[in-house]
């Protein structure tokens, strides 16, 4: 019974035969699915990061601008980072620069 095991191994031409040519294709779809992965999901997201640098270092008083938590207000001071927002007439919060989401277009 055992010898029938042995028997049925791997064939002398089989994928362990050519290993080299098999290693590389087993590697393709790796390859395959990190360059779907770069292009649908880190590029975008490394676009709208820079993008929201560039939102934040272009912040100058008196922007309308609106918070990650949906404050709409006029910035009245700018630190470094901390921004002081005017959410109504004499009422003012400091806010982490950060947290600005966009400006507010009137």
């Amino acid at each position: 019974m055992f010898g029938l095991a042995f028997a049925m191994g791997t064939p002398a031409g089989g994928p362990t035969a050519g290993g080299g040519q098999s290693a590389l294709m087993n590697l393709v779809p790796l390859i395959f699915m990190f360059a779907i992965f770069y292009f649908l999901l880190i590029r975008p997201q490394q676009k709208k990061a820079k993008e929201h640098r560039a939102l934040l270092d272009s912040l100058k008083k008196g922007d309308q601008v609106v918070t990650a938590g949906g404050l709409h207000g006029k910035v009245t001071a700018i630190d470094e980072n901390i921004v002081t927002l005017e959410i109504a007439t004499g009422v003012n919060v400091k806010i982490n620069k950060g947290f600005i989401a966009s400006l507010k277009k009137d």
